[in-house]
């Protein structure tokens, strides 16, 4: 049984977002609610996302914009704080994403007891963030030297807010990944948070990927569910579950309860 399928099972897991409040030293931070009004939010978020039913989480720190590509190890220890002030509250496989550093990713999972992570781990981008240059070789080494190898690594092969430097296909860099640094899951993206990935890239990833889990990284709706899963292996969601759908607002209990029960549908469980 692959990493992936001990996490998730042999379903198309649909996994959500608890997006953490600006973290301490960045631009957005709450001074005045401080870790505390970080913890409160997420704690409401989970509830919420657990209660509708959604197959596992994912604690990321979307609020700390303006992004960096290595994070100040503050945030790092902030999130591990956090998550281990939830822990008790997590009834479902829970993941991690420290934006946008493969290795501070890494040694959050390994921290937290993380079942997966999410990164942008290969390629080569141009960004807002500047030239976008992960070693996966690096990563995964980190990974056993912290003993964590249980934990399922998802590849997210066509960064957000960026553009690839790497003349090849999104299918052909796909495959080369897979082939280079054996991911556990390909995610496929739009270019920015809450966007959908077009169909077609979707489509021409998995079919060049027939045995490794291909999932939908962004915009995944109400609406799209269903298309979605007819053809990725599952899909991660944030937005589409947020009052009115934005990005930055809480979770909406009956949104998100709505987008699992077509999700069931979609699935036939």
């Amino acid at each position: 049984m692959s990493r992936f399928e001990k996490v998730f099972g042999q379903g198309k897991p649909v996994i959500a977002m608890v997006h953490l409040g600006a973290l301490p030293g960045t631009p957005l931070h709450d001074a005045a609610g401080g870790v505390e009004a970080i913890i409160d939010g997420a704690a409401r978020d989970l509830a919420a996302l657990q209660a509708a039913g959604v197959d596992a989480v994912m604690f990321g720190n979307e609020n700390d914009r303006p992004y960096e590509l290595k994070v100040d190890t503050a945030s790092t220890a902030t999130m591990a704080y956090v998550i281990g002030r939830l822990r008790d509250r997590i009834t479902v496989p829970f993941g991690v994403n420290v934006l946008w550093d493969p290795m501070a990713s890494v040694a959050l999972a390994a921290a937290t007891g993380a079942a997966f992570l999410r990164e942008i781990f290969t390629g080569t981008y141009a960004s807002d963030m500047g030239i976008w240059a992960p070693d996966a070789g690096a990563a995964q080494r980190y990974q056993h030297r912290l003993g964590n190898t249980g934990c399922a690594l998802l590849y997210n092969v066509s960064a957000e807010f960026a553009g690839s430097l790497d003349p090849r296909s999104l299918p052909d860099r796909a495959r080369s990944a897979v082939f280079s640094s054996i991911p556990d899951a390909v995610l496929v993206s739009g270019a920015i948070t809450g966007e959908a990935a077009e169909m077609r890239d979707l489509e021409a990833v998995k079919r060049v990927l027939p045995k490794t889990p291909v999932l939908a990284n962004t915009g995944v709706k109400h609406a799209t569910i269903a298309d979605v899963l007819r053809v990725a292996d599952g899909c991660i969601v944030g937005s589409a579950l947020k009052v009115g759908g934005d990005t930055w607002a809480a979770v909406d209990p009956d949104r998100a309860k709505d987008f699992m029960d077509r999700a069931r549908a979609a699935r036939g469980y």
